[in-house]
């Protein structure tokens, strides 16, 4: 449109003086001045040979001589057709007025501007539509005409004017009247109070996400004695607040960032950037340059651009990626710059590209592969073993009680006083413990010296050993009140000193409900052992070892384990002795004194 100005320009002016006779330029029907109107409102075309005043105006050509002609082309005719005014159909300067405009309106209307020695034209079209050819909303009132479009800040306020108001106050004879509906086609009041109609024209004070949308005006004005009217629309948008900044940055890349590749490779760089809006001047994008050139600019196929944009409120969150294919190994040397611009500035980064170290995957995966593998391994070992394994970490770095106490006893053994339960502790427990572990064991009936109390003797025993192990069977808590006597005393020696620990050993299944008191508790905390018949005798079987790893540590050389068991014979049959003689089953024979210590010797 503009080079046609500049060549209408140029003719009209070099024919003013050189023409002699009208030479009539026709530059065919305008598609950007077309106009829509309602049948039965007010409409008007104009001339689109004034649409660019700085090159020609309508008072310049009065002064110039020229005449403004307005022809027609009904639809359905051949023939232009001079146009008849009169009341309904009238000029006023370059308008031609339709007041009202109906549907016989319809067709191509000419304008032509001319004078002695020169003569221009141009064609602009006009359609009247019937009501029932125009859409609307149910109540809302049909508009014909393209809506207008208004931005408002957030926050901000501005005061909207119906299109073409002052065109219709200088033809009406009073002041015309206009009704504002809003998008879902409510009528003013709005029912807040950010918005009012001050006058003809909608004030909106404070501009929210909820007042965007289409604002319809209907004009109506008196003229020549007949009301006439019409209907205009305008979108309002909400925009960032002109008060924000408005520079263009780019969020991605960092500038001089590095970009790991490989050759031969395909690569896609991203770069997104912030775009704000400019009122007046929209233009903004986003571009990748390498070495100072546009993609467009390089002549290489192996690089491409995609861009791509999110519209948030007129802002532009922007990206583009510059698709680099095949990569060569002279691209680790270029310059690559992302770039973004609008009206208010610039900003660009740069980003490299450098070789990528390729990993040992093989050796990782090997490396991974073997790990997880000795991980499992370790795993079924010690779920298997772990017994044997703390069994082997307590003989090196365990600690030898015995050098840490003045006990005399490793083990004092309370279990119930029946012959099954006695003969598994003297044949079994007592026998292992002592001659194959070398622990030293204190059996009550066996260890006990004559004249004592019962109750004295029992506290003084498990007082002086380091562990009480308690055989529990059915017959436990049955079997008198001396077996219970052990149990409470190495249970308060636990909880109050802390030096002695409690092993339960189950020789045979007991419910639950038949224990006394101090052994259910004593099943809830204290570790519990369980003998399983013939399984259990072997020496590496799981009962031997579970009992050894409760027993106190035992690291003992060959000559002291010697000396303890020759310690613990003697104690024995000193024991014995004193067992016999309260029995009555030794004489009364006199003995040699000498034997006895040879005896024990």
């Amino acid at each position: 449109m503009d080079s046609i100005w500049v060549q209408f320009s140029k003719s009209f002016v070099s024919c003013l003086p050189a023409c002699s006779e009208p030479m009539c330029h026709d530059w065919g029907e305008s598609s950007e001045a077309a106009v829509l109107v309602l049948d039965g409102e007010a409409g008007w075309v104009s001339c689109p040979l004034f649409s660019h005043p700085a090159v020609y105006n309508y008072t310049m050509a009065q002064s110039a001589g020229h005449d403004l002609v307005w022809y027609r082309l009904l639809d359905g005719h051949d023939l232009e057709q001079p146009i008849p005014y009169s009341a309904r159909v009238s000029r006023e300067r370059e308008r031609l007025w339709l007041q009202p405009a109906v549907a016989n309106d319809t067709g191509q209307y000419i304008c032509m501007l001319r004078n002695k020695s020169s003569c221009s034209r141009i064609a602009v079209r006009l359609q009247v539509l019937q009501r029932d050819q125009a859409v609307r909303s149910a109540g809302c009132p049909q508009v014909a005409m393209a809506a207008t479009e208004e931005l408002i800040g957030f926050q901000q306020g501005k005061t909207l004017t119906c299109p073409n108001l002052e065109d219709a106050s200088k033809m009406a004879d009073s002041d015309p009247t206009v009704n504002w509906t809003y998008m879902k086609c409510d009528p003013y009041p709005f029912w807040d109070n950010h918005r009012e109609q001050v006058g003809t024209r909608l004030r909106i004070y404070t501009m929210l996400i909820p007042y965007e949308g289409l604002y319809i005006c209907t004009v109506r004005y008196q003229r020549r004695g007949g009301s006439l009217s019409f209907t205009r629309s305008i979108k309002v948008s909400g925009i960032y607040p002109t008060t924000l900044s408005k520079d263009p940055t780019i969020l991605h890349p960092t500038n001089g960032k590095v970009f790991p590749v490989r050759t031969s490779s395909d690569v896609h760089l991203t770069c997104r950037g912030l775009l704000p809006f400019i009122i007046d001047k929209p233009e903004r994008e986003i571009w990748w340059t390498v070495d100072g050139k546009r993609v467009e600019q390089l002549n290489d196929g192996r690089f491409s651009q995609t861009n791509s944009t999110i519209d948030d409120h007129r802002d532009l969150k922007a990206e583009t990626i510059l698709n680099i294919r095949d990569v060569q190994s002279e691209d680790l040397q270029r310059n690559f710059t992302c770039s973004v611009r609008n009206a208010r500035g610039s900003m660009a980064r740069w980003v490299q590209l450098e070789e990528e170290v390729s990993l040992p995957s093989v050796e990782l995966g090997c490396g991974l592969g073997v790990t997880l593998v000795l991980m499992l391994l370790l795993f079924v070992v010690y779920h298997v073993f772990w017994l044997e394994l703390l069994l082997l970490y307590r003989s090196w770095f365990g600690t030898d009680e015995r050098h840490t106490d003045d006990k005399e006893f490793d083990v004092y053994i309370s279990y119930a006083r029946n012959s099954e339960e006695e003969q598994f502790v003297l044949s079994t427990l007592r026998s292992v413990l002592e001659n194959e572990l070398g622990y030293s064991v204190c059996i009550f009936d066996r260890d006990s010296l004559p004249g004592g109390t019962i109750t004295d003797e029992t506290l003084s025993f498990v007082a002086r050993s380091r562990r009480l192990l308690v055989v529990v069977s059915p017959g436990y808590a049955s079997q008198g009140s001396q077996a219970l006597l052990e149990l409470k005393a190495g249970i308060d020696s636990m909880a109050l000193g802390g030096h002695l620990r409690v092993i339960l050993v189950q020789y045979r299944p007991v419910q639950r409900q038949s224990l006394v008191r101090e052994l259910r508790r004593a099943r809830v905390a204290l570790a519990l052992v369980r003998w399983q018949g013939d399984k259990s005798k072997e020496l590496t079987s799981r009962f031997w070892k579970q009992l050894r790893v409760e027993l106190p540590v035992r690291r003992a050389g060959r000559e002291e384990q010697q000396g303890s068991s020759k310690e613990a014979a003697l104690m024995r049959l000193i024991s014995q002795n004193s067992t016999n003689s309260q029995t009555g089953l030794i004489s009364n024979t006199t003995k040699t004194p000498q034997k006895v210590p040879n005896s024990a010797a």
